[in-house]
């Protein structure tokens, strides 16, 4: 009895991990999926590139600026109808793009997408921890964050063809859909979870004074603005290599790679995080220092690209991981941050980048990440409560 038992724990609740997985590919394919469309809509809207860029900024702005205070709004309430309510908003924002040609409202649509961007991605990690027991944790986000690389390794490109022979506004109308069919699965899946007390819900300042925190937050915020700097000028740095016609088949390695960095770290989350965190690392500054050593080559930049995947693929998973572990019955507090600093990571990145290819070329970029990484691991290293 005991052994049967103690194989009924060992089990994950995979549909509900799954519905939560599909919540995080959801949530990355709005974000970033308009990227992808930015010809389509621009020409159908007669506005420049440039404004269509602004519909990722907006959503962007959404998360950045509520997920704190709607953190701390909502803390009470049961996470379940909450996580759906989110899931709502995306259908909402999706939904509006498919038939406004008002620019004002798309920003609009666009901002409260973000909003519940920001709210969804401060829920789903302390769902899945509370949802096993906590040596299956790790396993659990795991499970979860491999909606991201899903995303953009299927859910981009499929739109972008999707686009391309039915329109662009059936894309958004396809992801509404498809949100309202999560919000029926998420309501048979999930079990109910508490929100927490007044007494427990905790201030910023006593989520951060936890041992270790502010070593994750770190290295969040490093390893994220090294793989923005680069990834979001990509293409201008494989034109160096004369790579830039398979800039597709690019980041299809990159996103399979990363598919495969997030199964190994969750096969080994629970036991090795400490050692994952540093290896992945490893893989990550390996790939910026043949990159900056060969920029010119192709065989280099497709071996840097795979590794680049392996390195930066399970960092999600790491660093979710990590918060909800220390940061305790502030775990959705503590993921809100990761929402700040992810977001801000990835505007600096941008920004990042864009000096350097401004003041130099695209050749220095590398360099940079491997500034960055260097201090990464660093950090990583010395602080070990924060991987326990």
């Amino acid at each position: 009895m005991n052994a049967i038992c103690a194989h009924a724990r060992s089990r994950l609740p995979m549909l509900g991990l799954v519905a939560l997985a599909s919540a995080t590919f959801i949530t990355v394919l709005t974000e970033c999926v308009a990227a992808g469309l930015l010809p389509s809509i621009s020409s159908d809207l007669g506005i420049s590139a440039s404004l269509v860029g602004q519909l990722t900024t907006a959503y962007a702005l959404g998360s950045l600026l509520t997920a704190i205070p709607m953190v701390k709004l909502t803390s009470h309430l049961q996470r379940r109808p909450l996580l759906m309510a989110a899931l709502l908003g995306f259908a909402l924002a999706n939904s509006t793009m498919t038939w406004t040609d008002s620019y004002s409202l798309m920003l609009a649509s666009r901002f409260v997408g973000g909003i519940a961007a920001g709210l969804l991605w401060s829920l789903v990690a302390g769902y899945a921890s509370r949802m096993v027991v906590p040596e299956q944790q790790g396993r659990a986000i795991s499970v979860v964050m491999v909606g991201i690389p899903l995303a953009m390794t299927i859910g981009i490109p499929a739109g972008t063809w999707l686009a391309q022979h039915v329109g662009w506004r059936w894309v958004f109308g396809l992801m509404s859909l498809l949100s309202v069919a999560l919000v029926a699965w998420s309501r048979i899946t999930l079990p109910q979870v508490a929100g927490v007390t007044a007494q427990q819900s905790g201030t910023l300042r006593k989520v951060l004074k936890r041992p270790g925190l502010i070593a994750v937050y770190a290295v969040m915020l490093f390893a994220v603005l090294a793989h923005n700097t680069l990834y979001t000028y990509i293409a201008p740095f494989a034109a160096l290599s004369g790579s830039q016609g398979s800039l597709d088949r690019l980041l299809l390695l990159f996103g399979v790679t990363s598919v495969v960095s997030i199964a190994v770290t969750g096969a080994l989350i629970d036991r090795w995080m400490r050692a994952l965190i540093a290896a992945e690392m490893v893989l990550f500054l390996a790939a910026a220092v043949a990159m900056a050593l060969w920029p010119a080559s192709q065989v280099v930049l497709v071996t840097a690209v795979a590794l680049w995947g392996l390195g930066f693929g399970g960092v999600s998973a790491l660093i979710q991981t990590a918060v909800a572990r220390r940061s305790a019955e502030q775990v959705d507090l503590g993921q809100s941050l990761v929402v700040v600093g992810w977001n801000l990571a990835i505007a600096g990145g941008g920004a990042a980048g864009g000096a350097v290819l401004k003041s130099a070329s695209a050749a220095m970029l590398p360099w940079l990440l491997v500034a960055l990484l260097v201090l990464t691991l660093w950090v990583a290293l010395a602080a070990k409560k924060a991987w326990a």
